[in-house]
């Protein structure tokens, strides 16, 4: 069975200015991120915009990125939805064109009972054998996976762990001990600012957004804190902490792909009911980008 653990990023679906996927962007991420030593991608969830992309660019840009990638990182398709037959069909498709795993987002808006989100996730572990990770991210979705809940679905063969975004140090001690308690069970941080905490209590990694920007960064955190060498990933994390609420002044992922289009890496393309990042925020990120020396073009291309 797949492993996945340390730094997995939610990487972006990069747009040209028309709105249409930028695969020429996209592949130039996928290589960074192998060079940069990322564990893992996870191919169009929340962070790259799977609420506004139609179901067959959602397949599209996941055959994409697995097919580019070629088995030279694992890939994992984000497949959830509000509609249990929808997170099905996704996650049938996503294995089909050789995902390695599948993260699916708790059924947001509709604010299932416990008993409705644990039938959903065994409805699709039931109809897909493929490792899938469950994600609960209250603050976005409306409804909260609790750890009961997820205590009977680690039970399941094809449910292998757990991304957790809610900032509750109390939650991932009880996740972790569900995961020492389970085989193959593994906790995933989903919140960047507090990922450090969360894998010194026993996490084994984090799906990123913050790897958008610093991958290779991430990736030593989490390297260091998985071998032992705390004290150098605690420097490494003490010097990007002042940055990570950067990346959410307004919704994800406004202001990661905002960054990524000053640093060149992609067009500062986003699809409605998303905006480009408000004027107000561009001067101090850019200050604190130019800080931490991430950018990797001259000054010349930090447009202001």
């Amino acid at each position: 069975m797949q492993v996945f653990n340390g730094s997995i990023v939610a990487i972006v679906t990069p747009m040209m200015a028309d709105g249409q996927v930028d695969y020429e962007s996209l592949q130039n991420l996928i290589d960074w991120h192998i060079a940069s030593g990322t564990n893992g991608i996870v191919s169009v969830g929340t962070t790259g915009e799977s609420s506004t992309l139609e179901i067959e660019e959602h397949l599209n840009v996941i055959k994409h990125t697995i097919d580019y990638s070629n088995s030279r990182i694992p890939i994992i398709a984000g497949t959830g939805g509000n509609s249990t037959k929808e997170a099905i069909d996704l996650t049938v498709e996503s294995k089909i064109l050789g995902a390695d795993g599948a993260l699916l987002v708790t059924p947001y808006y509709n604010k299932p009972s416990q008993l409705g989100l644990i039938k959903h996730y065994e409805a699709v572990a039931d109809a897909v054998d493929i490792p899938q990770i469950l994600y609960n991210v209250p603050t976005r979705t409306a409804c909260d996976l609790e750890v009961a809940s997820t205590s009977v679905l680690a039970n399941h063969k094809n449910i292998v762990g757990i991304k957790e975004a809610l900032d509750d140090p109390y939650r991932i001690k009880e996740l972790v001990k569900i995961s020492k308690n389970t085989k193959d069970f593994i906790v995933l941080s989903g919140d960047d600012p507090t990922f450090f905490d969360s894998m010194l209590a026993g996490s084994h990694g984090v799906i990123s957004v913050a790897a958008n920007i610093f991958p290779k960064e991430v990736s030593s955190i989490c390297r260091n804190v998985l071998d032992g060498n705390v004290k150098e990933a605690e420097k490494l994390n003490h010097l990007l902490s002042s940055f990570y609420n950067y990346l959410f002044v307004e919704s994800n992922p406004i202001p990661v792909k905002w960054m990524l289009a000053k640093m060149g890496r992609i067009n500062n393309a986003i699809r409605l009911p998303l905006t480009e990042l408000n004027e107000t925020y561009h001067n101090d990120i850019l200050s604190k980008l130019k800080e931490l020396e991430i950018f990797f073009f001259s000054n010349s291309l930090l447009e202001t």
